[in-house]
C-alpha cells in the first residue's frame, strides 16, 4: 500500500511540476543540468531527490534522448532499493517514450526481474509466482531469440519450484488436518509436477518468521 501511494505521489509530482514551484525546487535547467543532478542525487542516495527531479526534467524536456538513460538508471536504483513497484513504473514510463522493437525485450526483462527479485518468501505471494510464470511464459514465446533467454528460463525454474513447494506445503497441512479430498487434489497436482520424487533443497524461513508462518 505505501508503494502504491509513492507512486501516485510521483504521478502528481510530475503533473505537477511546472505550477508548483517554490524557491527550493529546481527549474529551466538544460536536459544535461538536469541529468547531472539526478544523477547527484543518486551519488547522495537520495532516491525521493532524484524522483523529484525526474519529474522536472520530464515535464521541461518531454523527450529529450538524455532521459532514455535516466529511465533505466532510476528503474535500477530502485530495484536495488527493493522498490520494485516503482522501478516498473520507470520502466513503464521507458517503453512509453523509448520502446522499439530493438529495445523492448530488454525493458520487458527488465519488468520480469524486478517481480523475481521481488519475491523473496517461499511460502508467500501466490498470484505473484503464478503472474510471473505466465509473464515469463509470454517472453518466451514473443522474444524465443532473445539473448535474455537463459536468465528468464533460470527464473521460470525458480518460480515453478517455489510454486511446487506451496503446493507440497498445502498438501501436507490437509494431509495433517484430515482433509483427504482436498489433499488428495494437491497430491495429484504434485504427481504431475516435474518435480515429484526429485531431490529439491527446500527454503528455510528464519527462526523468527517460521513461528508465525509455518502452516
Amino acid at each position: 500500500m505505501k508503494k502504491k501511494l509513492l507512486i501516485l505521489s510521483l504521478i502528481i509530482t510530475f503533473f505537477t511540476a511546472c505550477s508548483t514551484k517554490n524557491k527550493d525546487e529546481l527549474y529551466n535547467l538544460s536536459p544535461s543540468q538536469w541529468y547531472a543532478q539526478i544523477i547527484k542525487d543518486l551519488q547522495d542516495k537520495d532516491l525521493e531527490k532524484a524522483d523529484t527531479h525526474y519529474s522536472g526534467m520530464a515535464s521541461e524536456h518531454i523527450a529529450d534522448p538524455l532521459l532514455e538513460p535516466i529511465l533505466i538508471i532510476l528503474a535500477q536504483a530502485h530495484m536495488d532499493e527493493e522498490e520494485y513497484q516503482l522501478a516498473e513504473f520507470y520502466l513503464d514510463e521507458y517503453n512509453k517514450k523509448f520502446g522499439n522493437s530493438k529495445n523492448v525485450d530488454y525493458t520487458r526483462y527488465l519488468k520480469i526481474k524486478a517481480k523475481f527479485e521481488a519475491f523473496a518468501v517461499p511460502n508467500r505471494n501466490q498470484a505473484l509466482m503464478l503472474q510471473s510464470q505466465q509473464e515469463i511464459d509470454n517472453f518466451l514465446k514473443e522474444y524465443p531469440n532473445t539473448q535474455y533467454k537463459p536468465l528468464v528460463q533460470t527464473m521460470l525454474t525458480k518460480f515453478n519450484i517455489a510454486v511446487f513447494y506451496l503446493d507440497s506445503t498445502i498438501a501436507d497441512l490437509y494431509n495433517r488436518t484430515d482433509r483427504q479430498q482436498s489433499y488428495e487434489i494437491y497430491q495429484e497436482k504434485l504427481q504431475q509436477s516435474e518435480f515429484f520424487e526429485r531431490s529439491i533443497i527446500t527454503p528455510e524461513l528464519p527462526w523468527y518468521r517460521a513461528i508465525f508462518e509455518k502452516f
